[in-house]
């Protein structure tokens, strides 16, 4: 197989279609580009050869698979890159100003994106595909589940451009989307719109951050992130970040909440997208309740899913611990003082303790 050519004008004419059933698939934005990622991959080594991915090995590993899209793909040529709105309430800052609440980043708080977007993407494959049955196209679809550098991708593609905080930023749309691709061996015509960086003097993304885990505008430390340390990393939570993590169980979305551009974004029309379980507005003793049973069935085709209910308890044990003195807090916390878990005890004994000094408890 090689690359697939077919007339101008009918690829411009496809190119039309692809963006229009895109639009139709709900999606917010839909732009073809031909990426080059050499100097997204300089970036990269960089980043790694500095340690600031933690225990992310993967993010070491596919080697040129990341940044040559043929590698990943055979015959690739071009991607398609699209972007879906998720932001569905608008009281974050409530919920990160009371103590007693759970704040679960806004990502997560409803059907698992892989799955809305993944489907949606294969069934535009599908369609590309029907339009061309004649030939034997080389096609897959991405939606953050591979070697794909999906930010430096979408930028090129026009779909905003990399901030400070090392998200994609949309000059209309602000942050609070999700990106995915299509891997193609079709030679579409390309998009030439592009974002220049309009982030200007601005810091407040980096001046926002509880953990100051940006050691510099457009880099992230990811072991003093608050979504790394509550998502991604196995491990104990380190002690001197644990009072800086606030009520923040489950990622975290400062940098979004206090960027500027987010002014512009809108509300997701994504019924999949809307909070589940009350878990905008829910209190941190209620899901430290939580049985086992329970987590699996409340996260049910959620992405908190994936960090088991081991890793919820040590999150939340470290939100009750940063809470406001509370005798019905440290009671909840003293029942599970003999957890099973010796990852969930260490975490609630810290929280324990840190309890005790705020009621003045010997």
């Amino acid at each position: 197989m090689h690359e697939i050519e077919t007339g101008t004008d009918k690829l411009q004419k496809l190119a039309k279609k692809i963006k229009s059933w895109g639009a139709s698939y709900g999606f917010q934005q839909v732009s073809i580009v031909e990426p080059d990622l050499t100097q997204a991959s300089d970036h990269l080594h960089d980043w790694l050869s500095k340690g600031f991915q933690g225990s992310m090995h993967w993010m070491s590993e596919h080697k040129d698979k990341r940044y040559v899209v043929s590698k990943l793909v055979d015959h690739t040529v071009r991607v398609i890159s699209v972007r879906m709105d998720y932001l569905a309430d608008d009281n974050m800052i409530a919920v990160l100003k009371n103590d007693q609440k759970a704040y679960i980043s806004r990502y997560a708080l409803g059907r698992d994106y892989h799955k809305v977007i993944r489907h949606r993407l294969a069934d535009l494959v599908k369609k590309i595909e029907g339009e061309l049955p004649e030939l034997s196209l080389s096609q897959r679809p991405f939606v953050d589940s591979a070697p794909v550098m999906e930010k430096p991708i979408a930028e090129q593609a026009g779909l905003g451009w990399i901030g400070k905080n090392t998200l994609l930023l949309n000059e209309s749309a602000g942050s609070w989307f999700f990106l995915g691709e299509i891997y193609t061996s079709l030679k579409l015509p390309v998009d030439s719109s592009h974002q220049e960086n309009k982030c200007g003097n601005c810091r407040a993304c980096l001046t926002v951050c509880p953990t100051n885990a940006f050691p510099e505008p457009y880099v992230l430390d990811a072991r003093r992130c608050i979504s790394y340390l509550t998502i991604e990393s196995k491990d104990a939570i380190p002690v001197e970040l644990r009072p800086l993590m606030g009520n923040r169980v489950f990622g975290c979305d400062d940098c979004q909440i206090r960027c500027p551009w987010n002014r512009f974004s809108s509300p997701t029309k994504e019924d999949d997208f809307s909070p589940r379980n009350n878990l905008d507005n829910t209190s941190l003793v209620s899901l430290f309740n939580w049985e086992r049973s329970e987590f699996l069935d409340k996260t049910e085709g959620s992405p908190i899913r994936r960090i088991g209910h081991e890793r919820w308890l040590r999150n939340i044990a470290v939100g009750l611990g940063n809470a406001s003195g509370s005798q019905e807090i440290l009671n909840q916390l003293i029942k599970k003082r003999n957890h099973p878990s010796e990852l969930v005890r260490e975490h609630v004994n810290w929280a324990i303790e840190r309890q005790k000094e705020k009621l003045n408890i010997a």
